[in-house]
């Protein structure tokens, strides 16, 4: 069953609020701790949207440490960006990208309190409804579709920069347009932004199709350590594998390198369940789930204190990397779909 999106109410809402901070006001825009593509885009794709409304006081940030994934770096409106410690203490505007829960804000949390105006922008069905103004949308492919929604209804046009951000967090989130939240929606809105004259090839070669050798060699590595469970998910399969802090050290590559390993493990034909495991602190991991339409990971996820979608979800477990997936393999039964 598909929930429903945001009402006209508000929709409204939030635009009233954004209209309600002044050019010289302060806004504060936040996404995600360890941010994806969709994070980043549609934050600093909004970012520069307000900045054509002339607003001359944005600055975008995210809780942690500041360290954008390399295939990024080069979105338009980076210059906005600024680490946690430099964000807006009292700023007039807090505006949220792709945050399904508190948790996820880390020490940035506190502003939704202090600023006058909080809207978040989502499309996670596991968000807990968090913040003042609620624009969360469980159809939407990627926060992006969101935040276009809401450009629009402030009366931004779409410039290839803007553009740029958006398409950005679209190709990341629906996997370059191949998962099932790919409709023909989203193929409309990629095409008028494409229209502005962003190159989406070359996009895609930054984002998809580049990195370092270490990269390459560390993935080869931490695939041939994947382990085939047939049994799992009631018989549909499970394939996981895992990568540790040593991992990274010995090729020297940076942690966000290790996001983009579920998408060759759940390629993987036996097993309809694909789990990876990183270590992000002794005894820490941040767990990537996906299903190919057998378990509601989403629900899965949000039993160990995370979120998702029904066939991708992510929670932070501790222990043993093997302590952690066992825990997920008893819970994929009571989720079978």
């Amino acid at each position: 069953m598909t929930l429903p999106g945001p009402t006209a109410e508000q929709w409204a809402a939030a635009v009233a609020a954004v209209r309600s901070a002044g050019a010289d006001d302060e806004v504060q825009l936040i996404c995600h701790v360890n941010p994806d593509g969709d994070a980043l885009g549609s934050m600093l794709g909004f970012a520069l949207g307000l900045r054509r409304l002339g607003h001359t006081r944005l600055r975008a940030t995210f809780p942690g440490d500041f360290a954008v994934p390399g295939p990024y770096q080069q979105l338009p409106g980076s210059d906005l960006l600024v680490p946690e410690k430099d964000a807006f203490v009292s700023p007039r505007l807090v505006l949220i990208f792709d945050v399904a829960g508190v948790s996820r804000l880390g020490g940035l949390a506190g502003l939704l309190t202090t600023a006058p105006a909080a809207v978040v922008l989502d499309h996670h069905a596991s968000n807990t409804g968090f913040g003042g103004i609620q624009l969360v949308d469980p159809s939407a492919a990627a926060t992006s579709v969101v935040a276009e929604g809401l450009l629009s209804r402030l009366g931004v046009p779409l410039d290839a920069e803007i553009a740029e951000c958006l398409y950005v967090a679209l190709a990341t989130d629906t996997g370059s347009f191949k998962f099932d939240m790919t409709t023909v929606s989203v193929h409309e809105l990629a095409a008028r932004l494409i229209a502005t004259g962003i190159r989406p090839g070359e996009i895609s070669r930054r984002i998809f199709d580049s990195k370092p050798f270490g990269a390459m060699k560390l993935t080869g590595e931490v695939l041939g350590r994947a382990v085939l469970d047939p049994g799992a998910a009631g018989g549909r399969g499970m394939v996981w594998t895992w990568a540790t802090l040593d991992d990274l050290e010995r090729h020297g590559q940076p942690p966000y390198i290790l996001d983009t390993l579920i998408d060759p493990v759940r390629s993987v034909a036996e097993a309809d369940v694909s789990v990876v495991v990183k270590e992000v602190a002794p005894g820490e991991w941040s767990v990537s789930l996906r299903s190919k339409g057998a378990v509601d990971v989403s629900a899965v996820a949000v039993s160990q204190g995370g979120g998702g979608h029904r066939l991708a979800a992510g929670f932070t477990g501790y222990g043993e990397a093997a302590h952690v997936v066992d825990t997920v393999r008893r819970l994929l039964d009571r989720y079978l779909i």
